[in-house]
C-alpha cells in the first residue's frame, strides 16, 4: 500500500501541544502568563537601561541584545502557540512561507545569543585583565562594531541553513514541533537531506566550540589575575560580573543542548517539545532576573525610577 504524499504544499499543519482536555486551560494559563511576565520583565530592564545614563556602559549595552533577543523570538512563538492550543489539531495551519520566517528568527536568535555572550565575555576579561585600557578599547565605535559583527555573523550562517533547506522540495505538510526549526522543515523533505545534516552538525558544532572556547579563555585569564591580586575589591567585582555572566551562558547553552540532544531520539517526542519551548522561555524569564540580582547599578535604577515616579504620583 503506497503512502500518500503532498508535493510542494505551501499550507502546513503544526502538530503544537498534545494535551489533554483536562490540562488544556492549566496549560494555556501558564504559557499565557509566562509570556506576559517574560514581556515585562524584558521591555523593563531594556528601557531602563537606555533611559538611565548611568547605566551606558559596555556591560549593560550588551546585554540589552539578550532581552531584545527574548521579546522577538518569544512573541514569534508563544502566541501562535497559544491560539494553536484552542484549536483542534486539523485546524492549526501555517503557510509555508511563515514557517520560515519563524524558523528564521528561532535560529537566528539562538545564535546572536551565544555571539552575544562570547563578545560579552571579551568585555569581562578587558575590564578585569586590562583595566587601565578598558576605556580606550571598548569605545561607543567598538561596541558598535561588536554587535553589528554578533548579528551580521549569525544573519550569514542561518541564512545559509535555511538555504539548505529552501532548496528542497516537499513531500510532507505535517510539522512534529510545536514551531517552526529547521529540523522541523527539512524533513518534510523525500530528497536526500545529508548536505544539511552535515552543514547543521558543523554549525552547531563551530558554535559550541567556539562560545566554549571563548569562555574557556576568558575565564581562565580571570582566574589567572584574581588569583595573583591582592586586591579584595577587583576580585569581589569580578565574581560578581563574572558568575552572572557565566549562569545565564549556562542556562542557554544547557537548553540548547538539550533540545539538539532530543531532536536525535523520535520517541521522545513530547519531551522535545516542552525542550522546544522552555529552550526560548527559561532564558526569557532567567537572564532580566540574574543581571538584576547581581548588578547594584541596575537596583539603583529601579529604586531611583519608582521613587521619581512616587513623587510624580504624589
Amino acid at each position: 500500500m503506497m503512502e500518500n504524499y503532498t508535493y510542494n504544499s505551501y499550507i502546513l499543519q503544526l502538530e503544537g501541544l498534545n494535551t489533554s482536555k483536562d490540562f488544556l486551560y492549566p496549560a494555556f494559563l501558564f504559557l499565557f502568563f509566562s509570556y506576559l511576565f517574560i514581556m515585562i520583565i524584558n521591555v523593563g530592564i531594556t528601557i531602563l537601561i537606555f533611559m538611565n545614563k548611568n547605566l551606558h556602559q559596555p556591560m549593560y549595552l550588551l546585554f540589552c541584545n539578550l532581552p531584545l533577543n527574548d521579546i522577538l523570538v518569544n512573541s514569534i512563538v508563544v502566541p501562535r502557540l497559544l491560539i494553536d492550543l484552542m484549536r483542534p489539531p486539523s485546524e492549526r495551519l501555517i503557510s509555508y512561507y511563515q514557517c520560515v520566517v519563524q524558523a528564521y528568527i528561532a535560529h537566528l536568535v539562538g545564535t546572536t545569543s551565544h555571539t552575544v555572550l562570547m563578545i560579552m565575555a571579551y568585555d569581562r576579561y578587558v575590564a578585569i585583565c586590562n583595566p587601565f585600557h578598558y576605556v580606550s578599547i571598548m569605545t561607543n565605535k567598538m561596541m558598535i562594531k561588536l554587535t553589528v559583527c554578533a548579528w551580521g555573523v549569525a544573519f550569514v550562517l542561518v541564512g545559509i541553513l535555511l538555504g539548505l533547506t529552501i532548496r528542497l522540495s516537499r513531500c510532507r505538510t505535517l510539522i512534529t514541533n510545536p514551531y517552526c526549526d529547521n529540523a522541523s522543515l527539512f524533513k518534510l523533505s523525500c530528497e536526500s537531506v545529508v548536505i544539511n545534516n552535515i552543514y547543521g552538525i558543523t554549525f552547531t558544532v563551530a558554535l559550541y566550540v567556539g562560545s566554549i572556547g571563548a569562555m574557556v579563555l576568558s575565564y581562565t585569564s580571570i582566574a589567572v589575575v584574581c588569583l595573583t591580586s591582592k586586591n579584595k575589591s577587583l576580585n569581589s567585582k569580578a565574581l560578581k560580573t563574572c558568575s552572572t555572566h557565566l549562569v545565564v551562558y549556562l542556562i542557554l547553552t544547557l537548553s540548547g543542548m538539550a533540545l539538539i540532544t532530543l531532536h536525535r531520539f523520535p520517541q521522545y517526542t513530547e519531551y522535545r517539545k516542552i525542550s522546544a519551548l522552555l529552550c526560548y522561555m527559561i532564558p526569557g524569564s532567567l537572564n532580566p532576573i540574574i543581571y538584576g540580582v547581581q548588578s547594584k547599578d541596575l537596583q539603583k535604577a529601579l529604586l531611583k525610577f519608582c521613587v521619581s515616579k512616587k513623587v510624580l504620583a504624589s
